[in-house]
């Protein structure tokens, strides 16, 4: 069987960009996921270094991390368009002056490989999820045809973590407990440092950083696309990450609660805002 030809920028149809499309929120939104995406390289080396051993997997990260790059750099030219003024590199530079992943650590942050690959999880499930609801909620035709690109890599990256984390639960023996403590917790961190850095050096106008300001500038954005049909996804890959069944009764009351606590948050956000 021949192996799927991945997407490349060339694939995007650029000549159908229309500026009259381009939603302010939407392209803030865009300038900071093309800082986050570009800097896949930092991740590569910590996964490198906690999965030294493993070939298998180190090749897997090395393959993940040049496809999260060109989300980057489709980002970066995307939002170039839609604001001429935005200089990709000089901005990227700058996010990287101010936030930068430890990449020395030689064992996982989260306890074990299998706890590293359920974070790996959550990231995916994040960014698949964020995709899907800006791909939707976007009419600019040549971003949502990168987002229905970069929807569907991370879902292949779920995919690609999920499958590894298979083969370590036995070996790290942890259960399913642990890997909702370990999911929750990473799903927690989507309100740390990095997201509102990147939202604040892709988009600051030379004012000095203040994290709560910009993590609230970032959410606000983010959290209006997102619908119910997105959440119920996301949880159903949480689920399976975590080793619980999707569509049971557990599930139902998990999603209905998840949905009312998005609505909650959306609200709150949009207050602040006005």
């Amino acid at each position: 069987m021949k192996p799927v030809k991945h997407w490349t920028l060339d694939d995007v149809p650029w000549d159908s960009f229309d500026p009259s499309k381009v939603e302010p929120d939407q392209l803030a939104l865009a300038k900071a996921a093309a800082m986050v995406e570009y800097n896949s390289a930092d991740y590569v080396t910590y996964l490198k270094n906690v999965f030294r051993d493993d070939d298998a997997f180190v090749q897997a990260a090395e393959e993940w991390g040049l496809e999260e790059r060109q989300h980057g750099q489709a980002l970066g030219r995307w939002s170039a368009l839609a604001d001429p003024s935005f200089e990709f590199e000089p901005r990227f530079a700058d996010f990287r002056k101010g936030f930068r992943p430890d990449v020395d650590a030689t064992e996982s942050i989260r306890g074990s490989r299998a706890g590293e690959l359920v974070a790996r999880c959550m990231v995916e499930v994040g960014t698949s999820s964020y995709y899907r609801a800006l791909g939707d909620a976007t009419e600019e035709p040549a971003l949502k045809a990168i987002c229905r690109f970069i929807a569907g890599d991370e879902l292949r990256h779920y995919k690609l973590f999920y499958d590894h984390l298979k083969r370590f639960l036995e070996q790290d023996r942890i259960g399913t407990l642990q890997r909702l403590r370990l999911a929750l917790g990473r799903i927690m961190e989507t309100e740390d440092d990095e997201l509102a850095y990147a939202f604040y050096a892709a988009n600051n106008q030379g004012e000095p950083y203040d994290r709560e300001r910009n993590t609230k500038a970032y959410m606000r954005r983010a959290y209006q696309y997102y619908r119910d049909p997105h959440i119920e996804k996301a949880l159903a890959m949480i689920f399976k990450a975590c080793g619980l069944k999707p569509h049971t009764k557990l599930f139902q009351a998990t999603n209905y609660g998840a949905k009312w606590l998005l609505a909650k948050r959306q609200r709150e956000l949009a207050k602040m805002a006005a």
